[in-house]
């Protein structure tokens, strides 16, 4: 069932839109996250890198296998929305802004395109024999973004811990979460995504959007918690 109906929301391009957005502002919190203290959500973090390897997927929920993983996405998304209430996240926001940046630069390569493509059509025959979060398909995904995405300039510049950036397994899952978010980003455009300006000024439905699918997972995660049965092995 699609989401749009399963949750009384009238508009299934906005929910999409608000989908494509959350996951570049989920890449770009558990960047944040992993280069502060070394840890992030791996639920959240599972779902970003399964987005990665969707090369033909039948709708934009699909992307994410269960959209209610773009959960910590919402949540960073509606609260730099409510920037009267809380102070805005800027160090997100720059790195959303370089994410959507790099995606349009990336549009003008096609050589790198086609390098990404059998990239991650390679990472999804591993993947299918481990799984996405597999070590050997994150350093597989932080190398193409090395000899791809980090190619661009302006180089992503991530700030943390140096103990954080200097462990190679935690900078590969930050290179996989990049690649993640500019997949995002690529979804944004093709849905219509507006520019991050444009977004500001006119982004009140898409708010509203976001704030009824966040309330919508939040409700599902308590369900789940609450609900009875044996953990599986």
């Amino acid at each position: 069932m699609q989401v749009a109906t399963a949750r009384g929301l009238e508009d299934p391009r906005q929910v999409d839109q608000v989908l494509a957005l959350a996951s570049v502002f989920q890449a770009a919190a558990l960047v944040q996250e992993l280069a502060r203290t070394g840890t992030a959500d791996m639920e959240a973090f599972g779902t970003s890198l399964y987005s990665v390897l969707q090369l033909d997927a039948e709708n934009t929920e699909s992307v994410f296998g269960r959209w209610e993983g773009l959960k910590r996405g919402l949540q960073v998304l509606c609260q730099q929305m409510q920037r009267r209430i809380q102070p805005l996240d800027r160090e997100v926001t720059r790195y959303v802004i370089s994410l959507l940046s790099l995606e349009r630069k990336l549009l003008k390569r096609p050589d790198l395109l086609e390098f990404i493509h059998k990239g991650v059509k390679s990472a999804s025959t591993q993947a299918a024999f481990f799984s996405p979060t597999h070590e050997n398909v994150i350093a597989g995904l932080a190398d193409l973004y090395t000899h791809t995405l980090s190619t661009l300039r302006p180089r992503m510049l991530v700030r943390g811990e140096s103990r954080h950036l200097q462990s190679r397994e935690n900078v590969n899952k930050i290179r996989a979460l990049l690649l993640a978010g500019v997949r995002g980003a690529v979804l944004w455009r093709q849905l219509g995504g507006s520019s991050w300006r444009l977004l500001l000024w006119r982004g009140k439905p898409l708010f509203r959007t976001a704030e009824t699918l966040l309330a919508s997972a939040q409700q599902d995660s308590q369900t789940q918690n609450g609900s009875s049965g044996s953990p599986l092995p």
